[in-house]
């Protein structure tokens, strides 16, 4: 369905409601002008008329309505096309809810296509509206104003994985015996749909810096290098939290490993206390008449004393070893 359909004019947002049929023919009136329709989810039949009257690429108008497309710029005759992955981190889950945008913008026109929640466009047109000597520049800049935004929406999600790291890592190292590999493992899986988000989008934007685009007269490289050096350190981000999970989950193995040798060391250590009595208790049971000690009052507390004494003699060097 169309969100929002509206017509500038040297950066001014004009008053009143337009038909799709009028929008493109009052964006051309001018030099000055440009349309901006907004799309969410739409069907074949609902994006249909949109294609037709911006003629659209029939690939392109595809890819707008399959959606879950990497992040990606493609060219086709006088337009282009964009599609970015924005993101939305649920702290309660710990997960990252993924949406996706599609632009489609030409002469004379912005055609933006979202899918899923995340990263609605109505703040980013507002902000374009009361920024006039921007918006005056045409459909580039708006590209630009939403490609901004959605670079700028990876920085709290990666703030939310970074704080989440921090405890799984705590919980490896808490003297609690727990096992965070399962937390560990989830949070690398996020981090990794992230970095696949992201990092395919340094293309784009380095095409658009460098001028690969059908509009002339908008100059824009300063503000796309902008948004390229910000997606080069959420990338770079990206890649330090999966390598920080990365030596997280081997520590916790290798804790894991050491805890179960541990358990082995202390099993065994108890198994040779015992040993030594029971080997006594043998030798005493054996009935051979001449064993003289089992004839005197003695012999039983001695055997009780040497058994009580070996046991201990065992535990205290065992002790010392750490084994116990």
């Amino acid at each position: 369905m169309i969100v929002d359909c509206a017509v500038y004019t040297k950066g001014e947002r004009q008053p009143g409601v337009l038909n799709l049929e009028d929008a493109l023919e009052t964006a051309r009136a001018g030099p000055d002008n440009f349309v901006w329709i907004g799309l969410y989810e739409p069907t074949n039949d609902e994006f249909a008329d949109v294609a037709t009257e911006f003629e659209l690429h029939p690939l392109a108008v595809e890819d707008a309505v399959t959606a879950h497309q990497r992040p990606k710029l493609e060219l086709y005759g006088s337009h282009l096309f964009v599609v970015a992955k924005t993101a939305r981190y649920d702290d309660a889950s710990e997960s990252i809810e993924f949406a996706e945008i599609q632009i489609f913008a030409g002469e004379g026109f912005v055609v933006t296509v979202r899918h899923g929640a995340a990263s609605p466009l109505a703040a980013v047109r507002h902000d374009l509206e009361d920024d006039p000597a921007r918006c005056r520049l045409g459909p580039l800049s708006v590209v630009h104003a939403i490609l901004d935004r959605v670079v700028d929406d990876y920085t709290p999600v990666l703030d939310g994985l970074d704080t989440d790291i921090v405890e799984a890592e705590g919980e490896v190292f808490a003297p609690e015996r727990t096992n965070p590999a399962e937390r560990i493992y989830r949070l690398k899986r996020s981090v990794l749909d992230l970095y696949r988000s992201i990092e395919p989008l340094l293309d784009a934007l380095t095409a658009l810096r460098q001028g690969k685009h059908p509009f002339e007269g908008q100059d824009l490289e300063h503000y796309f290098r902008d948004v390229e050096d910000h997606v080069h350190k959420a990338v770079s981000r990206a890649e330090g939290d999966r390598e920080m999970l990365s030596d997280a989950l081997n520590v916790n193995l290798a804790q894991i490993a050491v805890g179960q040798n541990q358990d082995m060391r202390t099993i065994s250590g108890w198994a040779a206390i015992a040993a030594v009595p029971t080997m006594l208790a043998g030798v005493w049971g054996m009935n051979f008449d001449h064993m003289p000690e089992l004839d005197e009052w003695w012999g039983y507390p001695l055997a009780l004393t040497l058994m009580a004494c070996a046991a201990f003699g065992i535990w205290r060097v065992l002790r010392k070893r750490g084994w116990l």
